[in-house]
């Protein structure tokens, strides 16, 4: 039997396999645990205990990853058709870079607030929250006018913080859901949705642009999909106690707490860094490869230069493909190999995030400068790149969860979240853009010149995901000893109901010993 607290406020509720009432003891006021005499001990009922079916929890398992799907869709959908809304608005490379960092600085500032409210209210809540604003925004920004080109940017930037919510507190539901080897698999195939959603993100846009021959209809699409999520997410997706999958009775409620700052393990600013590296790296490279796939096939004279929309590209929707195929075979792989690979070496899962990083910033480093010379041979070295970068998603989600305490991590989320995006790709798409209209203001005005400035301004992505790579070697070498700390009782910010469910806890253990 795991005892939880019972986030509701009504009590403390005890998990349990048959799903039966429990009855728990607290010492009245001025008597001490175990003294003699009648009255020592005043029997308390608890609350009905929250238990959940394995059947329950996959269900609802399986309605956050179709979320997640649509909130990485939302992601990348304005990538899909650029050189259209670029035609549109009359934005240029610098200012288009903008759209996303607006996006990613809103979702950053955000997400400690949900975080913090993810903590200690309704989860379930701040979820519906999150997706009415980025449902609603979205399609609000499908009736813009092009004068108003402006309130296309801020209307990202609200989508953002609707995403925020997502995020920052549907990782620490799943965990809450299962435990161990179940968490590593559903955290694998909920962070497939990553790369799968900002896939069919380029997908849809690429599609609605060529069925309709107007942008603003990919907008007007995913509303209809988001409703169905609410939805499913407020029918069947519960919202359960903090640390009520794991056995871990003192974790979860402890003792006297240390402050959320004396917390914060090595292994978690190391792995927040990694983190960093590889948003920096798909943030520029989401935003900006169908366009320099796109302009690396005017260069070869495969494609016709774009002069006005639609531009009828192909590349989003093939860059897209490759991210989907690519995302869900690396997930899995990483997922997979880490799960293994820990059975023998407890380090295992941020040495395959090393690799992973060390391998994938050779491999783009090569796509960027094979793609001058031969198309084919740049196309596959971005897949493999691509398929390197998916192995970490559900890899860093696990280390998080193992090196936080429960009553934390949508704390720890956020914040890994705010500064991943901060110093990832909140700037990489913008400092992509400026770079590359920078190179291009002081060359030739050809196509030629545009594709160079833009292969030159991408060459720093190979330089930082290596330093990610650095950043999670360091992250190995303080796991284990971080892991066994958040095991320890007493870790974790306090709240309200600590010193109730202290006394609850204690006195119903020792109820236990005594039977």
């Amino acid at each position: 039997m795991c005892l939880c607290p019972d986030t509701s406020g009504t009590g403390t509720q005890a998990v349990m396999d048959g799903g039966t009432s429990a009855e728990s003891r607290v010492p009245r006021p001025g008597r001490q645990p175990g003294a003699s005499g009648e009255g020592a001990w005043a029997p308390r009922m608890v609350s009905s205990p929250w238990s959940l079916s394995r059947g329950r929890a996959r269900v609802a398992a399986a309605v956050l990853c179709y979320i997640n799907l649509l909130n990485y869709m939302n992601w990348f959908i304005v990538a899909g058709m650029l050189l259209d809304i670029q035609n549109f608005f009359q934005i240029s490379d610098s200012n288009a870079g903008l759209l996303q960092t607006v996006f990613v600085c809103c979702l950053l500032l955000s997400a400690p607030v949900f975080g913090y409210l993810g903590d200690r209210h309704s989860r379930k809540a701040a979820l519906s929250i999150g997706i009415l604003l980025w449902s609603g925004t979205g399609l609000s920004s499908s009736f813009i006018s092009p004068q108003y080109s402006w309130l296309f940017f801020l209307s990202r930037g609200v989508v953002g913080i609707g995403s925020a919510s997502f995020s920052t507190i549907a990782p620490t539901v799943l965990g809450d859901l299962f435990v161990r080897d179940q968490r590593t698999r559903v955290l694998a195939i909920f962070y497939i949705f990553i790369p799968v959603g900002s896939g069919l993100g380029y997908v849809l846009g690429s599609a609605v642009l060529q069925l309709t021959g107007n942008w603003r209809w990919a907008f007007r699409v995913m509303p209809c999909l988001e409703a169905v999520a609410l939805i499913l997410l407020i029918v069947l997706v519960p919202d359960p106690p903090r640390g009520a999958a794991e056995k871990q009775e003192e974790a979860a409620v402890g003792d006297p707490r240390s402050s959320w700052c004396e917390d914060v393990s090595w292994s978690f600013v190391w792995s927040t860094l990694g983190v960093t590296a590889i948003t920096f790296v798909t943030g520029a490279l989401g935003f900006w490869a169908p366009k320099f796939l796109f302009e690396a096939r005017v260069v070869h004279g495969l494609q016709p230069p774009c002069l006005q929309d639609p531009c009828n590209s192909q590349d989003s929707l093939i860059f897209g493909i490759l991210t989907v195929v690519t995302g869900i075979i690396g997930v899995v792989l990483g997922a997979e190999a880490a799960r293994r690979y820990k059975k023998v070496n407890p380090r295992a899962e941020p040495l395959i995030c090393a690799c992973s990083l060390l391998a994938a910033a050779l491999c783009l480093f090569l796509a960027l400068i094979l793609a001058r010379v031969t198309l084919l041979a740049s196309y596959v070295f971005l897949v493999l790149g691509e398929l390197l970068l998916s192995c970490n998603w559900a890899v860093v989600a696990d280390i998080l969860l193992s090196v936080v305490v429960p009553r934390c991590r949508g704390t720890a989320e956020a914040l890994q979240i705010t500064v991943g995006h901060v110093l990832g790709d909140a700037g990489s798409p913008y400092l992509t853009g400026l770079i590359s209209g920078t190179l291009r203001a002081a060359r030739p005005d050809s196509y030629l010149q545009s594709f160079l400035s833009l292969q030159y301004s991408f060459l720093g992505c190979a330089f930082v995901i290596a330093l990610g790579g650095g950043c999670f070697l360091l992250t190995a070498l303080r796991l284990e000893t971080d892991q066994a700390r958040a095991r320890q009782p007493g870790t974790g910010t306090s709240d309200s109901k600590d010193a109730e469910s202290q006394a609850l806890l204690s006195s119903t253990g020792s109820v236990a010993e005594n039977l």
